[in-house]
């Protein structure tokens, strides 16, 4: 993780960008612009942080990973929304992992200016909460998707959460890590990634993924797309 300026406006992150002028001048002393490569873990399981990470440019995955190294993706945070929220909902330590699927940067906040902003219940309390719920309906509705839908609509709902979330038409992700992400064989997902570029969804080259018509991936997801985003419009507006 690099270091880099201070931020000034947080427009690209929109937890921060929704703050009234005064709660964010409170914790502009405390935040610190990072950037983030590609397969970076953010924390470990069980382990301690001393920030929490706001999204700019960047994705990151909370993953559990089982006792034989398989892994599974729960939910994803961009630049919607905030990782490490045990910090302020009580937990202290990390309850999954966090990695990073898309590289790009972040906002950092020490964590005692969260929780001395969190435990004013401004608007910055009001909001962590809401992500926070929001949250809790991602985690759930992929456990039903990854039950219950083919491999082809969890790959198609994974790339529309991810594209909403980096504002660009590009991803760069290899097959072995989403199938990590997805929790099945990469032989599956090349199935599935194939019947997209097919039908001229997307294309597939050397790890770069293009989204090339959005309403084909619409078409052929499954609803836990729209249920988590229909939350988190309703949560976060």
């Amino acid at each position: 993780m690099a270091v880099l300026a201070r931020p000034t406006e947080p427009v690209e992150n929109r937890l921060l960008a929704a703050l009234p002028r005064e709660e964010y001048e409170r914790l502009l002393p405390s935040l610190q612009q990072v950037s983030f490569s590609l397969g970076e873990v953010v924390y470990e399981f069980g382990g301690h942080l001393d920030y929490v990470f706001f999204p700019t440019t960047s994705i990151v995955s909370l993953l559990y990973t089982m006792e034989n190294g398989a892994t599974a993706e729960m939910g994803l945070t961009g630049n919607d929304g905030v990782v490490g929220i045990a910090l302020f909902m009580g937990g202290g330590t990390m309850p999954n992992r966090a990695v990073v699927q898309s590289a790009g940067a972040a906002i950092r906040l020490k964590v005692k200016a969260l929780q001395d902003e969190f435990a004013l219940g401004g608007r910055f309390q009001h909001l962590l909460l809401r992500y926070t719920q929001a949250l809790i309906t991602q985690i759930s509705q992929t456990a039903v998707c990854n039950r219950l839908h083919s491999v082809e609509q969890q790959l198609c709902r994974w790339l529309l959460l991810s594209h909403d979330r980096v504002e660009a038409d590009e991803l760069i992700m290899t097959q072995e890590l989403i199938a990590d992400m997805l929790g099945v064989r990469r032989e599956g997902v090349t199935v599935a990634a194939g019947h997209l570029q097919d039908v001229g969804a997307i294309s597939y080259v050397r790890g770069h993924i293009k989204i090339l018509e959005r309403q084909k991936l619409e078409e052929t997801v499954c609803e836990c797309y729209q249920v988590v985003k229909d939350e988190f419009v309703r949560l976060l507006g």
